[in-house]
């Protein structure tokens, strides 16, 4: 073979070799490319898969605290509708016994004052305008803001003057021989200053200590502790609807009962010889 003719012929064959070459190095590039992208799929299918099972556990979650929390609000409303009902059988109670309280005061037709004492409690109603009298009943009335200062159960300086003419009226002859019943009431608004809370719970404990410090004023101005008793009825036994500022002035009081030497009421017996029931 000629030396053109060798030549020739590796000159060929080495063309079929790079050809052979490069026509297998594409393919192989082609695989590596899809394994490597069907490699992303995967993962993306699984971070999918994970994420698709993660919110079925929350909506899982979701639902279970949805009817936790509508359990306890059955549970809250049965505690109130409980607590409502204890609330309206107190104020019925309070209501019955107001209403024998009155039944007692007009079940002789009349107040057990006499017309003396009567006329003597309507001037004084004249003279203080904060002061208030039932001519039918015998009850009278004294503003608490004329007699205390907010929140507070200590009788003001200017409203001793008012209490001690009261006293001296029911320490006369004609009516000495009757026994006052001391109630003390306040408007709807809770006791909301720390300072008072500390003294006075609520304001049935607010109630009751103004109609004990009013009994005290009385005893120190001459009416006999032993004719006296006391009753606080917070703001369960109102004049009016507690709508207005005026409303709510009128509802704070403390109404003295003029009752009857007879009267039982309140723990009270007729003979003073025997205990206190």
């Amino acid at each position: 073979m000629s030396l053109s003719a060798r030549n020739c012929l590796l000159c060929t064959l080495s063309l079929l070799t790079l050809g052979t070459v490069g026509c297998n190095h594409a393919p192989r590039n082609a695989l590596r490319q899809s394994q490597l992208r069907a490699h992303q799929l995967y993962e993306q299918n699984r971070q999918l898969a994970m994420e698709r099972n993660g919110l079925g556990m929350t909506q899982s979650q979701l639902a279970a605290e949805k009817a936790r929390l509508e359990q306890q609000y059955l549970a809250t409303k049965q505690s109130l509708d409980a607590a409502n009902a204890r609330l309206q059988n107190l104020q019925a109670s309070n209501g019955q016994l107001e209403d024998e309280m009155k039944h007692l005061l007009t079940s002789r037709g009349s107040s057990p004052l006499s017309d003396d004492a009567t006329l003597r409690l309507k001037k004084l109603k004249e003279k203080y305008p904060d002061f208030e009298f039932d001519a039918q009943t015998g009850v009278s009335k004294f503003s608490t803001d004329l007699l205390f200062n907010s929140g507070s159960d200590e009788i003001r300086p200017e409203a001793i003057k008012v209490m001690s003419e009261f006293a001296s009226i029911m320490n006369q002859s004609d009516a000495k021989h009757l026994k006052v019943l001391v109630s003390g009431h306040t408007d709807d608004r809770p006791v909301a200053k720390k300072s008072t809370q500390e003294k006075h719970q609520d304001n049935m404990g607010l109630s009751a200590h103004r109609a004990l410090s009013v009994l005290r004023t009385l005893r120190k101005s001459g009416i006999a502790e032993s004719r006296m008793g006391v009753s606080g009825y917070g703001q369960y036994q109102p004049a009016e609807p507690n709508k207005t500022e005026a409303s709510r002035a009128r509802n704070r009081r403390v109404e003295i009962f003029v009752l009857a030497p007879d009267a039982t009421i309140a723990g009270w017996d007729p003979d003073p010889t025997m205990e206190l029931r």
